[in-house]
């Protein structure tokens, strides 16, 4: 990644922080084709502590299961790259988290994927990657899934991830406080 690009992210990441604490809303991430990249991003700026929880890195099956109670026979019927387990793996993380009464509410990122170069499909190609958003507030639970088509190398089609990630986060705490 270019050094522009890791600026952009990391800019990316600290706006997403500042909305969350201006927001009152923890954060936490379930991870898979990123392997806790997502969580680095944003555990790499100073002061992101006073708004997220926990990072899940989830890259087996076993462990989407384990941590975030994902059915295994969800992952069997499904695929772990599909929208029900992106959606699992978000609620998973939003229901594992330490929720303090003194936050208003609670969002939580999941991505599952395929980064390549091998793993892909004719259903499911390398760059496939379904990510899941989890929100809870004020005891009310919402979540949303989407897909995304990235091309490129296992590094890119990962950055993109991070950046599709943090892009879609920023934009639902912006809703949220509209």
């Amino acid at each position: 990644m270019t050094s522009h690009a890791d600026e952009h992210i990391t800019r990316l990441a600290a706006d997403v922080l500042e909305l969350a604490r201006s927001s009152d809303i923890l954060l936490v991430t379930a991870e898979s084709c990123t392997g806790g990249l997502i969580i680095g991003t944003l555990t790499g700026i100073a002061g992101s502590s006073d708004v997220i929880d926990r990072g899940f890195i989830t890259y087996s099956n076993a462990a989407k299961t384990d941590m975030l109670a994902v059915p295994a026979d969800m992952i069997a019927t499904h695929g772990a790259v599909s929208e029900q387990v992106a959606r699992a793996m978000a609620n998973g993380a939003c229901q594992n988290t330490a929720y303090p009464k003194t936050k208003s509410g609670i969002l939580g990122i999941a991505v599952t994927g395929v980064a390549g170069p091998g793993g892909g499909s004719m259903d499911k190609p390398v760059g496939t990657v379904w990510f899941g958003l989890c929100s809870i507030v004020d005891g009310l639970t919402s979540t949303h899934s989407w897909v995304e088509h990235f091309d490129g190398q296992r590094d890119d089609i990962r950055r993109a991830t991070i950046h599709s990630a943090l892009s879609r986060i920023k934009a639902h705490i912006k809703d949220q406080i509209r």
